[in-house]
This record gives structure tokens, C-alpha cells and sequence, in this order.
């Protein structure tokens, strides 16, 4: 089994239907299928149709060795991408593709290929190639069915998997998923959200904390205190400042947003705060929470947080107030 590798091809095509319209519906030996995961904000689809061993040879009989197999049965299996994706080591567009293999003997490439002709599913022309690597498969328990998944996700990652008989086969699909993200917010803002204070801030803080498009993180920001001046893009636009070492300007606008800050803000900000590890900056913003809102329950849990996590375990002064 470990001497057997495959050639993968993705390319563009519609499927192909191989019966006439005419024919009346009955069950498939091989039942559709489908599977899908988001990474980031890319969705990715694999649809197929299942075939079973049913104790026959799969690996260089069913499916010969050396020729192109359209990696399930019934019509050509499709993956799509919903935005534009790396297989491998190579850029392939968003878009719908055919999924195709080549299993062989000896160790091989993997294809991701793209052919700009509809419904020719069944033919391949290596001119046509967008990726090609190669793959060695692994060796798994008996499975008497074919199935896809996906394997091993991570924040801007995921395998793409399948198993049939003793054999599964694996290759990585990624995103560059800031990149991705901005230029989704890049869209979403043409519309209904640039109108919006939230819109434009949400994409500067994005963009501010990933330490991305700075220059573009200031024109979101000023877009957004343009709409409505608040404790979110006050503050946003002072970290972004600080970044630019405008440290001046920065501690202006800083004390804008905390002076402008409601009671569920200043709780917030002072929680921030301890995340990131200024323990005695997240004290003093609760200390001020409390003379501002004295009535309040939460602000005195918060400050008693606080002053545990710093290690003051002190009864605080009844002046506080």
C-alpha cells in the first residue's frame, strides 16, 4: 500500500450528466454526499458521490493505476472555495472545482488544476495544471465506504482527507486570514456598514491589533468619529497613535475616551487591561468606575479583583468613594 501515491487535479467544469433527460429516478449505487468547513471567513465545500468496496480490488483494478479517476463515482467530484485559497504551496481562486486523481505505483505529484472549458469533467491536458506536488498516501483501517473530511483545522488551516478501503489521501488547504478578513471588511463597507460608526471602528481595531494597513486603519478610524465620537473609536484611534509613536496626540485622545466612558466601558477596558498584564492601570480605571457609579455592586467586585490579582489583599479605604 505505502508504494501506491496519487496525482490530485482541481480544475473548473460542470458536471456532467450521463443519462437522458428522459430517464426516470432511481437510488444510486454510490449515494451523494457532501461535507464542508469554514476556516476564517472561507467556507469549503466537497460534494461526491460514496462508492462501497463490496469486496472487490479497489487500487489499481476499480480503479486503475496511472489514469485519471474522478475521486468518488457517479458524476466528477466538486470542491469549491469561497475565497481565494493556497493548496500546497499555490495560490488557486475562489470559485467551484473538479476534483480529480491519478493514483499510482510509485510516489507522484498532486495536482490542482484549472481547465476554462465547462463539462470536461472526464478529460485532462496537463497545459491546463495550476498546482502540482506530490503525496504519498497512509495506510488506515479497512473503511468499506469513500468518504471526505477534514482534518487537523486550525485558525487559517485544515487537511482536506479521503478514505477508501486501506488507503486515505490528504493535502492542506490554508488562507491568508487577516488578509482575507480586511478585504471582506474592505467589502461589507461599500455597503450599509460604512454609514455606521461601528463598521469603519471595527475594521480599524482589527486592523490595529493584527498590526495591518496602518494607514488604512486611520482612514477607518477618523471614518467612524466622522459618524459619532464615542469611548470605542476614541480609544482605538489613541492605541493607533501610540503605534504611529504619536504618544502625545495619543494620551489626548486617551483621556477624551475614558471621560466619555460608561460605568459597562470603564469595566470593560479595566478587564482588557488586566488581560494584557497592566495590573495597576486596570486598579486605577476600577478605582475611577467606582467614584463615578458609587452604587453599583459590580464596580466594587471588579476593584476587588483587581487588587487580587496584584496581590493587595488589603481592606480597601472607606475614602474611595
Amino acid at each position: 500500500m505505502k508504494n501506491i501515491s496519487f496525482i490530485i487535479l482541481i480544475f473548473i467544469g460542470s458536471v456532467i450528466n450521463s443519462f437522458a433527460q428522459g430517464n426516470l429516478t432511481i437510488p444510486d449505487q454510490s449515494q451523494k454526499a457532501g461535507v464542508s468547513q469554514r476556516i476564517g471567513l472561507t467556507d469549503i465545500e466537497i460534494h461526491y458521490s460514496s462508492p462501497l468496496v463490496r469486496a472487490r480490488s479497489i487500487w489499481g483494478d476499480v480503479v486503475p493505476f496511472g489514469e485519471v479517476w474522478r475521486a468518488g463515482a457517479n458524476e466528477n467530484t466538486t470542491i469549491s472555495f469561497s475565497t481565494d485559497v493556497i493548496v500546497g504551496n499555490i495560490q488557486v481562486p475562489a470559485g467551484k472545482y473538479g476534483l480529480h486523481m491519478i493514483p499510482r505505483k510509485i510516489n507522484g505529484p498532486l495536482f490542482c488544476r484549472k481547465m476554462p472549458v465547462p463539462g470536461v469533467a472526464f478529460f485532462y491536458n496537463k497545459e491546463e495544471d495550476m498546482v502540482r506536488f506530490e503525496v504519498e498516501p497512509l495506510t488506515r483501517d479497512f473503511q468499506e465506504w469513500l468518504s471526505y473530511r477534514f482534518t487537523d483545522p486550525k485558525p487559517g488551516a485544515v487537511n482536506v482527507t479521503m478514505n477508501w478501503e486501506k488507503i486515505a489521501i490528504s493535502f492542506p488547504v490554508s488562507i491568508k486570514i487577516q488578509q482575507t478578513v480586511v478585504a471582506s471588511m474592505r467589502n461589507e463597507l461599500r455597503g450599509v456598514a460604512g454609514f455606521t460608526w461601528q463598521g469603519p471602528w471595527q475594521a480599524a481595531d482589527y486592523c490595529m491589533t493584527h498590526n495591518i494597513y496602518p494607514e488604512e486603519a486611520m482612514q477607518w478610524i477618523d471614518q467612524s468619529l466622522a459618524v459619532q465620537e464615542n469611548f470605542h473609536n476614541l480609544e482605538t484611534k489613541s492605541l493607533i497613535l501610540a503605534k504611529a509613536g504619536k504618544q502625545t496626540e495619543s494620551a489626548e485622545l486617551h483621556a477624551k475616551a475614558i471621560a466619555v466612558a460608561s460605568e459597562t466601558q470603564l469595566n470593560t477596558h479595566g478587564y482588557k487591561m488586566l488581560g494584557n498584564g497592566d495590573l495597576n492601570g486596570a486598579v486605577e480605571i476600577f478605582k475611577l468606575n467606582i467614584k463615578r457609579n458609587p452604587n453599583s455592586w459590580n464596580v466594587y467586585d471588579s476593584y476587588a479583583e483587581g487588587l487580587l490579582m496584584k496581590g493587595d489583599k488589603k481592606v480597601p479605604s472607606a475614602t474611595i468613594r
